[in-house]
């Protein structure tokens, strides 16, 4: 029998070859499809540079994107499965999705901070004009909200109450989206409204539009965004929801380091708007969605850590206002065995 000699070369290529793959074969299998709820907000940053940057692939996960324009659809969304994991506001809707046995609270987002500017308290200039100079003026107007029950109605509550205005002699419009608070605002059609800054500060730069205020004057350390998941996959797909919180914070902290610490340099900042203006802003040409992307940077809790304190005090609020069931515990709405809480 003839053997052929094999150089050493060629037997470390094979070998090599082999390796990568098995390892490529392992990836693929490994890999879980899932959804991801978000909205175009720069606050939601994370979960784009996690994609972006390969860090949900180098965790074993396949994501796809859904879209929407307020958090309480969001949250019927992971309750119904059509989305796995969502980054938004807590709301009463998915307080009472939670209370049901559907969706559990695993994580912190995006939180107010000392030191950072944080979301907005906007008038309209007709309402200003008219005297509504500062929050003590609320009381009669009319504030802006997309359901009631969601954070806006909190904000807004926490805020009349804290200035002595009172919450029930604030009239409260559920307008559902967004862009359509944006456009009652500027019309004058309500008189107040809050925001997260990138948004803010583009909107107060206009004729029409007067930042009067900041929520965390009035709500300290509010934790603003949560990460949350079905109660199945909290419960059942630990390792699952293990690889989404750890790709999901390797994102904030690239986002964090890149425009809110600005220790990763000018040129990361600027990778970073262009990562993010594939998401937000999409409709403006880079150079004018660019400065509200940067100025209006929040921080993102480091690996997902939740201010349970306020999550409490937010559910707290929801209960006396009558829009979830007293019964509810902490417990029922959050799993605190992911991250560190404080």
């Amino acid at each position: 029998m003839k053997f052929t000699k094999i150089s050493r070369r060629a037997m470390l290529g094979a070998m090599a070859g082999i390796v990568t793959a098995a390892a490529f074969a392992s990836t693929t299998l490994a890999a879980d499809k899932i959804t991801v709820g978000a909205l175009r907000f720069t606050s939601h940053s994370a979960s784009f540079v996690a994609f972006e940057r390969g860090y949900f692939k180098a965790n074993g996960l396949d994501v796809e994107f859904k879209f929407f324009q307020a958090a309480q659809p969001m949250a019927v969304a992971i309750a119904s499965g059509d989305v796995d994991f969502g980054v938004t506001a807590i709301s009463a809707g998915l307080i009472n999705l939670a209370q049901k046995g559907a969706i559990k609270v695993i994580g912190g987002a995006l939180q107010e901070e000392k030191g950072i500017d944080g979301q907005e308290i906007l008038v309209s200039k007709k309402a200003f004009d008219a005297g509504v100079t500062s929050a003590k003026m609320l009381k009669g107007r009319s504030f802006g909200i997309t359901q009631t029950g969601s954070s806006f109605h909190y904000m807004a509550s926490k805020v009349a109450d804290a200035e002595g205005v009172g919450s029930k002699n604030v009239k409260f419009v559920p307008l559902q989206k967004v862009g359509a608070i944006i456009g009652a605002l500027k019309s004058g059609q309500i008189d107040a409204w809050s925001i997260v800054p990138h948004l803010a500060k583009a909107l107060a730069k206009g004729p029409t539009i007067v930042s009067i205020g900041k929520i965390a004057d009035y709500i300290p350390n509010y934790q603003v965004t949560t990460v949350f998941t079905s109660a199945k996959n909290a419960s059942g797909k630990r390792d699952l929801v293990k690889r989404f919180l750890k790709a999901f914070s390797q994102g904030a902290d690239d986002f964090n380091a890149a425009l809110v610490d600005k220790t990763a340099g000018a040129k990361a900042g600027d990778d970073m708007i262009k990562l993010v203006h594939k998401y937000v802003y999409t409709s403006r040409p880079y150079e004018k969605a660019a400065p509200s992307i940067r100025n209006g940077s929040m921080r993102i809790n480091k690996n997902a850590r939740m201010n349970l304190t306020n999550v409490k005090d937010q559910l707290a609020w929801f209960k006396s206002e009558g829009l979830v069931s007293k019964d509810i515990s902490i417990d029922t709405l959050v799993d605190t065995s992911y991250v560190d809480t404080f």
